[in-house]
């Protein structure tokens, strides 16, 4: 396979390991110092629907209550534009089972679909692709659709998938779109066998940038026997690669959609494109403690029937 620029393991160790240790300071200067790293600015995405499953597009900042470890934060940023462009990156597994049963190549139909279709000019579009413990940038973003379908054309399947690892660098790599609408899109078939993460830790890492995860688990094996070849984790079971599929988009704020036909697969695309155009942004000021602790966050509205799905903290 031709090289390209890739991600490998750094971003993702450094993530795990944590910041450097600061140099030698005196006890004032430490105050000060840990005092600015405790302020933080955080932006979230939100959707709101109604009882019937339809989006609530009228709702007003003065509408949101957002709580940080059940502390109500003041909001400093209130956007709700249906129009306003999308940053997408296409996070696709690209590994040996994706070849069995069509899964690549409906896959790929499926993203010619979403771009021809769904997206609109001024969105703009990437594509990291993942196996054998690689996570690489086949195309950077660009509303020029034409680079990622020739990537696209190209991709063939070959080696194992380490999912857990793809999942833990692509929203760092997704958060440099241009445009606040973010998302991450994962297509795979769930078979998780090379990583050096697990679906925790992976999760710890993707939920520290606000980007939504939004999974396709295409023709995940149904074949214990199948499955078997490919154990490494007690988990590699099909309700295991859903109950992991679906951890990725909670914790991030995005949706799973577990499917079988590529019919679905359409109808999952135009539902996740939806979503995302009908997102509330809202942001608030954290000051939090500077030791690295997981902040649980909940939004809720003013009409309590409503459902808000949102990421579950950071």
């Amino acid at each position: 396979m031709k090289t390209k620029p890739r991600f490998l393991l750094i971003l993702l160790l450094v993530a795990m390991t944590g910041p450097a240790s600061l140099p030698s300071l005196s006890q004032e200067k430490k105050k000060g110092l840990e005092y600015q790293l405790s302020v933080s600015a955080i932006a979230i995405a939100v959707t709101v629907q109604d009882k019937g499953g339809r989006f609530v597009n009228d709702l007003a900042v003065k509408d949101f209550t957002v709580y940080e470890n059940n502390v109500k934060q003041a909001l400093t940023y209130f956007k709700h534009d249906f129009d306003a462009p999308l940053s997408l990156t296409v996070l696709l597994d690209v590994s040996g089972s994706m070849a069995l049963l069509d899964r690549l190549k409906e896959s790929k139909d499926g993203l010619r679909y979403l771009l021809t279709n769904l997206l609109r000019p001024q969105d703009e579009i990437s594509l990291l692709i993942f196996a054998d413990g690689e996570v690489e940038v086949a195309a950077k973003f660009s509303t020029d659709k034409s680079a990622f379908l020739a990537e696209l054309d190209k991709t063939e399947a070959y080696g194992q998938t380490a999912l857990n690892d793809a999942v833990a660098v692509s929203p760092d790599f997704a958060n440099k779109g241009k445009n606040e609408k973010r998302a991450v899109l994962l297509i795979t078939d769930g078979i998780e066998n090379d990583s050096q993460s697990t679906p925790d830790q992976a999760v710890e890492i993707a939920r520290r940038v606000d980007v939504p995860i939004y999974t396709i688990g295409y023709k995940i094996p149904e074949s214990e026997q199948f499955l078997s070849k490919h154990k490494r984790a007690a988990n590699l079971t099909p309700a295991g690669i859903i109950g992991t599929l679906d951890k990725f988009s909670q914790a991030t704020g995005g949706k799973a959609f577990i499917i079988n036909q590529f019919g679905e697969m359409k109808t999952a695309l135009v539902d996740i494109k939806r979503e995302l155009s009908h997102q509330y942004i809202l942001g608030y000021t954290s000051y939090k403690p500077s030791k690295n602790e997981y902040r649980k966050i909940t939004v809720v509205t003013s009409k309590k029937k409503y459902k808000v799905r949102t990421r579950a903290g950071y």
